[in-house]
């Protein structure tokens, strides 16, 4: 199956261990169409990628953004399956064997980082699970770990969401949001995750709020009924309560307030409800 197989790299300034990454690749993964994208590496990154053999290299002049550089990848891409990874020493590229035993049953797999060796630094842990419980509340499904940058994937259905797909490091939050609300097939496995390599190039917070923002605009384009119905349940929930506490106590009854709010959450699940049946016409 490797020959069936393309595996994409972003690269940014990962001169003290891209060889290592690639070498271990091309033993786990032999046959397999490598591809890397050095995203405007401003170190010797470049160069050592022109040394290795057998490995097709997309260079970007300047610094583009992780999701570009996937997507970028993925469109040059031979092969129906595709593999992600860093090359920053953080993903057990060994563990890709295990990936693959479901890609036959699975459209996507995805190797969670929760195995027993996890780095994953303090000051990010907190955004992390935020993002995940969100998720999985919004989708209705667990997921162990959203923006793993180790999973295999079809490629055919990756590239039908490919315009939604962001140029930072929403692209693997996307691509599995996108696919759960598609309904198509999610695999996850434990791996470790190490520490990285160089510096990181991550923003938590400036992260933490793009991921957050994000999570909205998928379910609202995708499954635009769970995202309105919210908001209308808790404001018939405060019309009704407080109207019936207005008609108890006030010796007026019931007061204008109430009704609005009640009235308010009805015009929103009907806008839910219209939202989902265009977003239903348009599959």
């Amino acid at each position: 199956m490797n020959k069936n197989i393309s595996i994409l790299i972003p690269i940014y300034n990962e001169q003290s261990v891209v060889l290592d990454t690639i070498e271990r690749i091309k033993i786990v993964v032999p046959n397999a169409e490598i591809i890397t994208i050095n995203d405007g590496s401003n170190d010797n990154t470049y160069d050592l990628l022109k040394s290795i053999d057998g490995i097709k290299i997309i260079n970007h002049p300047y610094n583009l953004g992780y999701g570009a550089s996937l997507k970028e990848g993925l469109k040059q891409a031979s092969n129906d399956w595709i593999i992600i990874t860093d090359a920053d020493g953080t993903y057990p590229i060994e563990d890709i064997s295990k990936l693959l035993k479901y890609s036959t049953t699975y459209d996507m797999v995805v190797g969670a980082r929760i195995g027993k060796k996890v780095h994953i630094p303090f000051m990010r842990r907190p955004a992390k699970w935020i993002i995940k419980i969100l998720a999985s509340f919004l989708v209705g499904k667990k997921i162990p770990d959203i923006n793993s940058g180790l999973r295999i994937f079809n490629k055919n259905k990756a590239l039908e969401f490919v315009n939604l797909y962001p140029s930072g490091f929403s692209f693997t939050t996307t691509i599995t949001l996108s696919f759960f609300t598609s309904d198509y097939t999610i695999k996850y496995i434990p791996i470790n995750y190490f520490k990285r390599t160089g510096k990181s190039t991550i923003h938590p917070l400036k992260d933490f709020a793009g991921f957050i923002t994000l999570i909205f605009k998928i379910i609202i384009f995708f499954k635009p009924l769970k995202f309105f119905i919210i908001p209308s349940i808790i404001l018939m929930i405060i019309g009704i309560v407080h109207g019936i506490f207005q008609v108890l106590t006030l010796p007026t009854g019931l007061g204008q307030l109430p009704v609005i709010s009640i009235l308010a959450g009805l015009q929103i699940i009907f806008l839910g409800i219209l939202a989902d049946l265009i977003v239903k016409s348009r599959k």
